[in-house]
């Protein structure tokens, strides 16, 4: 596996490993009418187009040279608050599950983060995604609970999650 930094080129590709990783994990949890509220406002090519715009918004996609796919992404922003990188989004296809990814790209964030003045990583999590547990795995703690208001009624149930880079 090997994390490849995606260009504007690439929005299709995020866009279509959004809908496919969304459309597992969120299941059971959000309705169907809410993923795609949020996959067409968060994934929206103008949106991503304004992360790209960031010079501290950085996505990678994660490609596996066993398969010679690309089996899900990483997107984070350094400086999101003082000391601080927001992983905003990490998504894996459902079939690359368990080989390792997840844990490799949390790991290159790491070292991305501990290459930067920051010093803590935060994230957001639904309360009942099963991502939290891997989270903790990882060394990741939750410091705070927030329902956010998304708009067309819809809102964000989470746990709000660190990771303290010590360098």
């Amino acid at each position: 596996m090997k994390l490849v930094k995606a260009t504007e080129n690439d929005i299709p590709m995020i866009q279509d490993l959004a809908r496919r990783s969304w459309e597992n994990a969120y299941a059971g949890i959000i309705s169907t009418e809410q993923i795609e509220y949020m996959l067409g406002e968060m994934y929206s090519a103008d949106e991503i187009l304004k992360h790209f715009a960031n010079p501290n918004y950085h996505y990678y996609l994660v490609f596996d040279e066993n398969s010679d796919s690309f089996e899900g992404f990483i997107g984070y922003q350094h400086e999101y608050e003082k000391g601080t990188t927001k992983l905003h989004r990490i998504y894996l296809v459902p079939e690359s599950k368990g080989k390792g990814f997840g844990k490799r790209a949390l790991d290159f964030l790491k070292e991305r983060v501990s290459e930067s003045k920051d010093q803590r990583i935060i994230l957001n999590v639904n309360k009942e995604n099963n991502a939290k547990i891997f989270y903790e795995s990882h060394g990741y703690r939750v410091y705070n609970e927030v329902v956010l208001n998304i708009g067309n009624g819809f809102v964000m149930d989470d746990f709000q999650m660190e990771y303290l880079i010590h360098n």
